[in-house]
């Protein structure tokens, strides 16, 4: 059965983890394109300050996606505001630093409690309403559900569950041919406060491995799978590059790692804060989309942008190729004269914006 996805301006979206990071760039990017918003987080006070900051149509509920119980509510807050949804995000994950050695299975079970169970409780909650009236199961993999990378083991293997429990439903309804659309979203390294919010076994502070890309791409992707049928999505092309270099040769994706892995995460010369993070519980005001990534963000990802728009994208090849030609040949005139826009090379070729 063929997917029909409404227009974000007719959707009612539930977004999980909405309160930080890129759950709440994608509030606001769906927010600012007429979307009605249904918003999950721990905290009641970070909910009512994303909620006073959107205005228009927001409904929230304060929730541990680790609870089954806490998540039937969203559903039901959904309804009750909104006579349901059109579009499911699971989005809420918590992060973990540190030697696989050094952790605690305390803590273990928790990370698993939200970053894979909370996606199962979602997912099983969310396709009850999908299967009947249609619409977009979003889940929020990694790259690291393809890549294992060192002293975020745990993080890493929780995120290869939510890929393995992503494809298995996805198959099960194609094979229901129920009307959802079920997409996996695999952000690279993303500049928001999430290695503030993680918990820290390291005595440095930690941070994002290069390349890392802002959090309002990660929403990009996000709210376009919520109008256009799409099974996985990397956001980052520095994402595919390492997924791709493990499907072919994983043992030079372990060298590397091995090689450069552990440093390319740690703050020299600097003492790790709260190093218990937001992993039990909420660990003061969140209300941030950006971070403190130390290094270079790259605001956009022409890989992504690629992927999401392809006719744009071969557009944009194709011309910067006729540009290449013109200049080899000297002959920059006749492609004025045809209205082929030229590029002179001096700036990478850019593939339009979506609205959201």
């Amino acid at each position: 059965m063929s997917v029909k996805l409404k227009p974000l301006d007719q959707q009612v979206i539930v977004i999980t983890g909405a309160t930080s990071g890129i759950g709440l760039a994608t509030a606001k990017a769906a927010a600012k394109a007429g979307a009605r918003l249904v918003l999950v987080a721990r905290s009641q006070p970070d909910l009512d300050t994303v909620a006073r900051q959107l205005g228009g149509h927001v409904a929230t509920v304060a929730a541990d996606v680790a609870d089954p119980t806490a998540v039937r509510r969203v559903a039901e807050a959904a309804r009750a505001n909104f006579g349901g949804f059109d579009t499911w995000v699971n989005n809420a994950g918590v992060g973990m630093w540190g030697k696989l050695e050094q952790g605690n299975l305390e803590d273990f079970k928790r990370l698993y409690d939200t970053n894979f169970w909370g996606i199962v409780n979602g997912s099983l909650e969310a396709i009850k309403h999908l299967k009947r009236h249609g619409g977009a199961l979003i889940n929020l993999g990694s790259v690291v559900s393809d890549v294992s990378v060192p002293i975020q083991g745990m993080y890493a293997s929780s995120k290869h569950a939510v890929k393995g429990f992503t494809d298995a439903l996805r198959i099960e309804l194609a094979d229901e041919k129920a009307p959802v659309s079920v997409t996996l979203i695999k952000p690279a390294a993303i500049n928001t406060p999430f290695p503030e919010h993680a918990r820290n076994y390291l005595s440095e502070k930690p941070k994002l491995p290069q390349p890392v890309y802002a959090p309002e791409e990660v929403a990009n992707a996000i709210l376009h799978a919520a109008v256009n049928p799409m099974r996985d999505v990397f956001v980052g092309g520095g994402g595919k590059v390492m997924s791709s270099v493990n499907k072919y040769v994983p043992g030079v994706m372990d060298w590397v790692e091995a090689k450069t892995g552990v440093a390319q995460q740690k703050q020299q010369g600097t003492r790790a804060v709260d190093p218990a993070g937001s992993l039990h519980r909420p660990n003061g005001p969140h209300a941030k989309v950006h971070g403190h990534n130390p290094g270079h963000v790259m605001k956009t990802s022409l890989y992504t942008r690629a992927r999401l728009h392809p006719v744009v994208a071969g557009v944009v090849a194709a011309t910067s190729l006729a540009a290449t030609i013109a200049l080899v040949l000297g002959t920059k005139a006749p492609l004025k004269d045809a209205g082929v826009p030229f590029d002179s090379g001096a700036h990478e070729p850019r593939v339009p914006v979506t609205d959201n």
